[in-house]
Order: structure tokens, then C-alpha cells, then sequence
């Protein structure tokens, strides 16, 4: 993915704008990525692919980057949009189970 693609599709914020804020503010943790300009707070699917960018630029790695083309990346923010099925973003880090949602062993 190009630095100027969206990775935000809802608020049109770019690779370049989130990798950019992550190396500038030094967000603690991934959530403060929404900081940038709303990033993550539209329709949702971006979440997992922020905090991949996050963990890629705490980590130091010089050229951040997603799994997708940018023509992949909007077909499966499509399908989610239209199933809310979130397994379309896999290649993102997934979340670890909550307390909650974890079986009993």
C-alpha cells in the first residue's frame, strides 16, 4: 500500500498521515491513534489495521506497512460493510480474547 492510500476509508486519512503521527506523538497505546483526524472511529474496519501501523512504528521498522493491495484492502472493507463480518480483515493482528470471551478450561 501506497503512502497516500487510505487506510482510514470514513475520514479519508492516509498510510503516510497515520505513520507520520505515530512517529511525531508517540501514542502510548493504539487507541490514540484515533487522535488522527478520527482515524478508526467511522465504521470501524480500519481498528485492527491502525494498530498493526502502531505496533509496526513502536517498534521502529522503518517503511510501517498493511498486507493488502489497495484494491483487496477495499473489497474486504466492502464485504465487512456489508456482513459486519470482521474476519475480512484478517492479515491484521487479531485481538486476543477478552476475560469474557475466553473458554473455561
Amino acid at each position: 500500500m501506497s503512502p497516500d492510500e487510505h487506510v482510514c476509508l470514513c475520514f479519508r486519512v492516509s498510510k503516510r498521515k497515520i505513520v507520520n503521527y505515530c512517529k511525531r506523538e508517540h501514542p502510548k497505546v493504539a487507541s490514540q491513534v484515533s487522535d488522527c483526524l478520527g482515524a478508526g472511529t467511522g465504521c470501524g474496519w480500519c481498528v485492527p489495521f491502525l494498530k498493526v501501523l502502531f505496533e509496526q512504528c513502536k517498534r521502529g521498522e522503518a517503511e510501517p506497512d498493511l498486507p493488502f493491495s489497495v484494491e483487496e484492502y477495499a473489497r474486504r472493507r466492502t464485504k465487512y460493510r456489508e456482513t459486519g463480518d470482521r474476519t475480512e480483515a484478517s492479515g491484521a493482528e487479531p485481538e486476543a480474547p477478552t476475560a469474557e470471551r475466553q473458554e473455561p478450561k
